[in-house]
């Protein structure tokens, strides 16, 4: 018995060691839902991120070439604060490539319309517009874009491709993507509008071009090519989308709330100068706006966390807008400048996210060959004191976000 204590004391230690070592693990581990978090991640599960980071380490943006040069996530309120990206955790830590489409997530992504019609780049000639015929081009989806160059505000992305339409139109193409961290006075520039030091705030633009390689002009009888941007976002239940829009005559004529069906009415309010759009991941819905009647803006309001995210665009009144809808097109130039996409069960009870999505697309051109065409999109988050929060969406927005807040309370 007294050679049986010792070795029983030994034992207890020793587990008592192990269980501190297992509670010093977890306290070193960041928090999921952090930014730290998604960096270590990253890090851990692809082999190409880069970090943009201001002089003192709040605002953060952090960046993927194994995923085509897109902006994963980004905070404003450095490594311990909230990660304002979407992340599918399961699909990358797979590391296994799915067949049609792989939606790793990111808060900004390259992306090439049209999706649907005569001219998608999504279907081949002579399938039928449903979803086993769907299949995302790789160049846009599994390729790793080479980085051109990096700096510590700057990293600029360069590849060549070629992609096929449903009419079977080639188009060889160079795509060149830059991702740029604003300082605070260039952010303020760019918005027209300045803040105190109440508010935190990160904020970059992407400059993305596509250039024709091909031998021949590309025209609209054959089909053209936009850009399209998607910014997958984590939501939280008190989360509304915010798309104001001109006030004009028939205004509601060009837009769009039908891509996956009505959207109930408690969970859209249109007026005659904004949408409100309930993006909370809980229900598979979409909406667009033409460039009739689009501003050059769109934003996300999170009450619960007091994130407002703002997304700047250009917009072309007549400009030659793809139209993505899965069907045959008698317009197929007639389609959205901005969309919005709340995720949510699909019919059988699966769903990707959740997360919600704001988009913005270029003008499709016809490009002679060498020549290029480019859209840039500013994305920025800022949190903090409700009332300061408010003063910028009454500058920006026109809209005051206690008006979110009355809404919100009667969904």
């Amino acid at each position: 018995m007294k050679k049986l204590i010792p070795c029983l004391i030994g034992l207890w230690a020793l587990a008592g060691c192990s269980q501190t070592v297992n509670e010093n693990k977890e306290k070193a581990m960041p928090a999921k839902g952090t930014y730290a978090y998604d960096s270590a991640f990253l890090k851990a599960n692809t082999s190409s991120v880069y970090e943009l980071k201001s002089p003192d380490g709040q605002a953060r943006v952090l960046l993927s070439a194994d995923y085509q040069g897109r902006v994963m996530t980004s905070t404003a309120t450095g490594a311990s604060g909230n990660s304002y990206g979407w992340l599918n955790y399961n699909l990358i830590e797979a590391g296994d490539w799915k067949k049609q489409f792989n939606p790793v997530g990111g808060e900004e992504r390259f992306w090439l319309g049209p999706e649907g019609g005569q001219f998608s780049v999504y279907f081949k000639g002579g399938d039928s517009f449903e979803i086993g015929n769907w299949q995302v081009p790789a160049i846009i989806d599994t390729v790793a874009y080479p980085v051109v160059s990096a700096t510590e505000d700057e990293v600029i992305f360069g590849i060549e491709a070629s992609v096929t339409n449903y009419s079977g139109t080639v188009f060889d193409l160079a795509i060149e993507r830059s991702v740029r961290l604003l300082s605070q006075e260039a952010l303020a520039a760019s918005l027209g509008v300045t803040w105190g030091e109440s508010l935190k705030w990160v904020g970059y633009e992407t400059a993305n071009r596509i250039i024709n390689k091909g031998a021949n002009q590309w025209t609209k009888d054959r089909g053209l090519l936009s850009i399209w941007l998607l910014g997958m976002m984590t939501p939280s239940p008190e989360t509304m989308v915010i798309i104001p829009f001109k006030p004009t005559e028939g205004a509601k004529d060009h837009i769009t709330d039908d891509y996956f069906g009505e959207i109930p009415a408690e969970r859209l309010t249109v007026t005659d100068s904004v949408i409100y759009f309930q993006c909370d991941g809980l229900y598979r819905s979409k909406l667009g706006l033409s460039p009739a009647i689009a501003k050059p803006i769109a934003a996300s309001f999170d009450i619960a966390k007091n994130i407002l995210t703002i997304i700047k665009f250009p917009v072309e009144p007549n400009g030659a807008y793809v139209n993505s809808k899965w069907e045959m097109q008698d317009e197929p130039f007639k389609g959205d400048v901005v969309n919005s996409y709340n995720d949510g069960p699909m019919a059988d009870g699966s769903q990707m996210g959740p997360f919600y999505e704001i988009e913005s697309s270029s003008p499709a051109k016809e490009l002679e060959p060498g020549e290029a065409q480019e859209h840039k999109q500013l994305t920025c988050h800022f949190e903090g004191e409700f009332e300061s929060l408010n003063k910028l969406s009454k500058t920006l927005l026109g809209i005051d976000l206690n008006d979110i807040k009355r809404k919100k309370t009667t969904l």
